[in-house]
């Protein structure tokens, strides 16, 4: 996988690239690394030789046009999807994701746009719908609350007042913040996030944020997908960018402008980087 480090788009002047310029934050071993993943679909192939990398400790936004692959890239490292090729590691193991059971026993765990929360059950019962504690063939409600609560207070939330509240009565805000802790809540390794702003208020996005950033702040590796450039370059390190089911190229969020991130979602290339002849790709 070619690797070269982006502090300025100026740094890079390739104009017969083949490869996508993708940032290097270092010689960690990645938590997660993808290389030339492809996925067809009958006659449509909408992942093209996908390269990845995900390290402990930071926030990696997932960013493309509608199209361009993200869902398709997330369900395959989930195991929703199995891809046609390409190499998968964990934690520098090679890996085999199978199936969802695949990648949750590995670590990986995904917070849907939708949530898939249960209005009727309170913050206790939604963290632990499907893994409940038993005691004696019971459930052990004590134990549960206390890991509910435990867990909201290693992610430093402190807008859940209680654990015991109907998840009905929660702002959108809340609610986000319950499915992250639901999803953390496994020892999990690495999260992904779809879309955890959308439809929500100033104040709660901002709540949402700083629970994103608490994630990789204690270690976890966390992919953002997001269509929201203010959140990406608030709280993200690299920026993934997808066209066309192509990686055009990982960026620096702290070296890279809104501009050129937009331009290499809309066009696949940006002042030198990202892919070569990007307007004759097809998907």
């Amino acid at each position: 996988m070619n690797q070269i480090k982006i502090h300025e788009a100026s740094e890079v002047s390739r104009t017969n690239m083949s490869e996508p310029v993708i940032d290097n934050p270092g010689t960690r071993t990645p938590l997660l690394e993808l290389r030339g993943v492809n996925k067809t679909f009958g006659a449509v192939q909408v992942l093209h030789g996908v390269d990845l990398t995900v390290y402990p400790g930071e926030v990696v936004a997932l960013v493309g046009d509608n199209g361009a692959g993200k869902t398709t890239l997330v369900k395959s490292i989930t195991g929703i999807y199995t891809a046609d090729s390409g190499e998968f590691f964990f934690n520098g193991a090679p890996s085999h994701i199978k199936s969802p059971k695949d990648a949750s026993d590995l670590g990986i765990e995904v917070v849907y746009q939708d949530l898939a929360l249960c209005d009727n059950l309170d913050v206790v019962g939604n963290m632990f719908l499907g893994r409940e504690k038993l005691r004696n063939g019971l459930l052990d409600e004590v134990a549960m609350e206390r890991l509910a609560r435990e867990t909201l207070a290693g992610l430093n939330v402190r807008t859940v007042k209680t654990v015991r509240q109907q998840v009905s009565g929660l702002s959108g805000g809340q609610r986000q913040t319950v499915a992250i802790a639901k999803a953390v809540l496994w020892n999990s390794k690495l999260v992904i996030l779809d879309e955890p702003t959308a439809a929500l208020g100033v104040a709660q996005t901002s709540q949402v944020l700083r629970l994103v950033r608490e994630l990789a702040d204690q270690g976890l590796g966390v992919v953002l997908i997001s269509h929201n450039m203010n959140d990406v370059l608030e709280v993200a390190d690299r920026v993934a960018c997808l066209y066309l089911g192509r990686m055009a190229a990982i960026v620096d969020a702290k070296t890279s402008s809104r501009e050129q991130i937009v331009e290499l979602i809309t066009s696949g290339r940006s002042a030198g980087i990202g892919l070569a002849h990007a307007e004759h790709v097809q998907i």
